[in-house]
């Protein structure tokens, strides 16, 4: 091969190497068919220390896992992930990130060895056009993952990934760029917002801890306007919750633990029927309000 001849060869080996990771990606998403559109889920993560514990929202879990039709993966986004850019977890084994201090050794034991998808992190990021989406290997699986994941699928058999919060991101972007995840429900991937939509830990009632449905007033409140607003399909003003009032301020001080929310009902089609289970306060500034979407 003379030089002219090399040259003409290496200049196409790019273009061939992209052609081959698209065909391995789209039969990647070929090969996800579902009988039918995954639902969508927002849960309400509460302490780390439900991972472990036996309670009503345990089983709130467990219930909706069992009723569901098994996903072919878990895309989830977490509150406890937050960059500036938007990252998926991208390794083959994603490690059980035990991101809080102060608990029972039992706790931190907990290992959830579920595989990760580096194709379908790929998917994620071929999918989402609006912006740049980095394929992360440094994260793994944190609590706001594997806390209730593990109920839903005990067996650690299906394989997940996490998506991180961009926290300059504006509220009307992430709804925007949570629609663009859509299409992945018909290919049988089940979306896992987790967070809580009241979180105020500066104002826990630490006497109150293991109270179930004890609330202050502001928390009940925006908890109540919530849920309107979710049940009439108005996500506006859910979107412009910094418009809404002191019960809002209070039961959002910070956005990171309300956003996964967002994204979840930025998921629901025109006509999707949807389900609020979990709706308890704990120690007067949380509520594990959680949402099943189709």
């Amino acid at each position: 091969m003379n030089r002219k001849q090399f040259l003409a060869a290496a200049t196409t080996l790019p273009l061939a190497g992209a052609a081959m990771k698209l065909k391995s990606l789209n039969k990647f998403i070929d090969g996800l068919d579902a009988s039918s559109t995954m639902p969508v889920l927002f849960l309400g993560h509460g302490s780390p220390m439900n991972a472990i514990e036996e309670n009503e929202f345990v089983q709130g879990f467990r219930n909706i896992g069992s009723e569901i039709e098994k996903p072919k993966a878990i895309l989830v986004i977490s509150a406890h992930w937050e960059t500036r850019g938007t990252f998926v977890t991208a390794m083959e084994n994603p490690a059980t990130i035990h991101d809080f201090g102060g608990f029972p050794q039992a706790l931190f034991d907990v290992q959830y060895p579920a595989p990760g998808s580096p194709d379908l992190a790929e998917a994620v990021k071929e999918t989402i056009k609006s912006k740049e989406v980095h394929l992360d290997d440094k994260w793994g699986l944190d609590h706001g993952s594997w806390s209730v994941v593990k109920h839903l699928y005990p067996n650690a058999d299906v394989p997940i990934i996490q998506m991180s919060i961009d926290y300059s991101m504006s509220p009307a972007q992430h709804y925007a760029l949570a629609k663009e995840l859509a299409g992945l429900r018909k290919k049988g991937v089940l979306i896992i917002g987790s967070g809580n939509n009241v979180h105020n830990l500066r104002m826990v009632s630490w006497q109150h801890l293991n109270t179930v449905g004890y609330a202050f007033d502001w928390a009940k409140e925006a908890n109540e306007k919530m849920k309107g607003y979710i049940l009439d399909r108005n996500h506006q003003p859910l979107i412009d919750f910094h418009k809404q009032g002191r019960a809002f301020e209070l039961a959002i001080p910070t956005p990171e633990h309300y956003l996964p929310m967002i994204y979840a009902l930025a998921l629901q089609d025109k006509n999707e029927d949807l389900v609020i289970f979990n709706d308890e306060a704990v120690a007067g500034a949380l509520t594990m309000t959680s949402l099943k979407i189709g």
